[in-house]
């Protein structure tokens, strides 16, 4: 994992403000990957400063230079594609050709240069896949839900699809709620345990009546079962509640208006 880095200015755009700061899972110049946090925007009041999302009531314009900023982390004439996510695990294949538009989604596969899968999160795993010799990649918006419904293992099985070799991926967890702060109801910790063989290894004893889920482990052995070896999975950034001055967490916020942060993947062209 590379630290903090933020990508020089272009010729001609010394008058612009830098692109924000950004975590790198890989350095690579075949891909365009990043996990953004919460600063380097202009978003105020409780989206400050990066808000990604224009659904959580922040002022519009904010979150358009937001975007107009996060792209100065791709190279010129990358098509960023966002889906309604809807903690699932339903995969949308993106093509430069189709339509512009947001499928509801919360996995997002391509094997063509030139598009920046976009997850946006505030406490979710946001999950970037690649297989680099292929030219293949995804990125997957893993809550609890979709780690329930296998989004890992669905991602994967839609990458093959398009060419993808499982043993040939290699997988980034970005920042996301950590196993210290994800405390759920027991019922839905037995949940877990009851459909995925093993979850158990990633449940541990909370208050009365609660659990601790590490939604990273579980995604970590969804992805290894799926077919990715171990040891090209990676775990990015901290727990988001824990770092809540430096990511959005919706668990650090207690039901207030938070913002949302923005990962992606690409392939150079």
């Amino acid at each position: 994992m590379r630290a903090l880095v933020s990508n020089g200015r272009r010729q001609g755009e010394a008058a612009l403000a830098p692109a924000p700061p950004a975590l790198r899972a890989w350095s690579d110049a075949r891909l365009v990957e990043a996990f953004l946090g919460r600063r380097g925007g202009v978003s105020a009041g409780p989206f400050a400063t990066l808000n990604m999302s224009d659904a959580v009531g922040d002022e519009p314009a904010a979150v358009a230079e937001n975007w107009r900023r996060a792209r100065r982390l791709a190279p010129a004439g990358f098509r960023f594609v966002r889906a309604d996510q809807v903690h699932g695990s339903a995969v949308y294949r993106v093509r430069r050709s189709a339509a512009a538009k947001r499928p509801r989604a919360d996995a997002l596969v391509t094997d063509e240069p030139g598009i920046a899968l976009c997850v946006l999160t505030a406490d979710c795993v946001p999950v970037l896949l690649a297989d680099r010799e292929r030219g293949v990649v995804g990125a997957l918006h893993a809550g609890w839900r979709g780690v329930l419904a296998e989004i890992g293992r669905v991602g994967v099985a839609r990458m093959v699809e398009l060419g993808a070799r499982p043993e040939g991926i290699c997988a980034a967890l970005g920042p996301a709620i950590g196993p210290c702060c994800f405390e759920v109801d027991a019922a839905l910790a037995q949940s877990f345990a009851v459909t995925l063989g093993y979850a158990p290894a990633h449940i541990m004893p909370g208050a009365p009546a609660k659990a601790q889920l590490d939604l990273r482990g579980l995604m970590t052995d969804q992805l290894a079962l799926a077919g990715v070896p171990r040891a090209a999975i990676t775990v990015v950034g901290p727990c988001t509640r824990c770092a809540a001055g430096a990511y959005f967490s919706r668990r650090a916020a207690k039901g207030a208006p938070t913002g949302l942060e923005l990962s992606f993947i690409g392939l150079a062209g």
